[in-house]
């Protein structure tokens, strides 16, 4: 009868992906990509939140190695998602992205993350409170012993229309708007701190539940707070450039129209 091999007898298993390559191209990015992964995360407040994340690991490839071990890619991210882990913060992107590139032995690596972020908001007059959610998408890249980290984030607002309120005799036309900001820090920059800037310039921010009284006062809000797309990305421009802890940004903006059939858009980039 055959026995089972024990772990002393098993037979080595070859390294393939550790041999040598003779084509000598060396790959700028190799890994995985589109990993749907729960992890924990923490803004400046240090509250710690579940998010599921979808995450894009790469590593860069020498010339004369294979390939790389994509599981030791997925073994990063679960042992951030093991119960008592360290929670992931924007100021820790640096260490995640040292500890990928000595893990895999690699020149550098890039690691990205998108998830939805969810904040708990009070209504202005009822104070009601709700959920509200924001996309946020977080990069860190570290090559040739330099790092770079990007923190993205999605902020529904809505936009009055300065020219509509002028020109008619009652009432304006507004819109529900969609402000990205992409931010390179030098410093930890708070993923509040980004989404309040948004929505500071907005002709007013948005809630998920609004009682009589809130509804008047957001309605006017907006009124009182006209805004045109390129006032959306020019506001939000000079506080960006105005904060020593940012090296560059872009700012985008849209607004689904109302009174069209397409979008009304605008784009200020600086610094990438």
């Amino acid at each position: 009868m055959n026995r089972p091999e024990t772990p002393g007898r098993l037979m080595p298993i070859p390294d393939i992906q550790s041999s040598r390559d003779e084509r000598r191209i060396a790959i700028d990015q190799v890994g995985i990509k589109g990993l749907r992964y729960p992890l924990p995360f923490a803004d400046g407040d240090g509250v710690t939140h579940t998010v599921v994340a979808t995450c894009n690991v790469y590593v860069g490839l020498p010339e004369d190695r294979k390939g790389t071990h994509m599981s030791r890619l997925v073994a990063l991210l679960e042992e951030r998602a093991l119960p008592g882990a360290a929670p992931l913060t924007v100021a820790g992107l640096r260490t995640f992205a040292e500890d990928l590139v000595e893990r895999l032995d690699a020149p550098g690596g890039r690691i990205e993350l998108a998830f939805p972020y969810f904040v708990r908001k009070v209504a202005p007059i009822s104070g009601v409170a709700s959920l509200l959610d924001y996309d946020l998408r977080l990069t860190a890249e570290l090559a040739e012993g330099r790092f770079l980290s990007t923190i993205g984030v999605s902020v529904p607002v809505t936009s009055l229309c300065p020219c509509s309120k002028e020109i008619a005799d009652y009432g304006a036309h507004n819109q529900r708007s969609l402000v990205t900001i992409v931010a390179q820090p030098r410093e930890p920059v708070s993923i509040a701190e980004l989404l309040r800037l948004a929505e500071d310039e907005a002709s007013s921010e948005l809630y998920g539940i609004l009682k009589r009284a809130d509804e008047k006062y957001v309605t006017e809000r907006a009124y009182d707070n006209p805004r045109f797309v390129e006032d959306l990305v020019r506001g939000i421009a000079l506080r960006l450039a105005a904060d020593p802890r940012i090296a560059a940004y872009t700012v985008e903006a849209e607004n689904f129209e109302s009174i069209h059939n397409h979008s009304a858009y605008a784009r200020i980039s600086r610094g990438f």
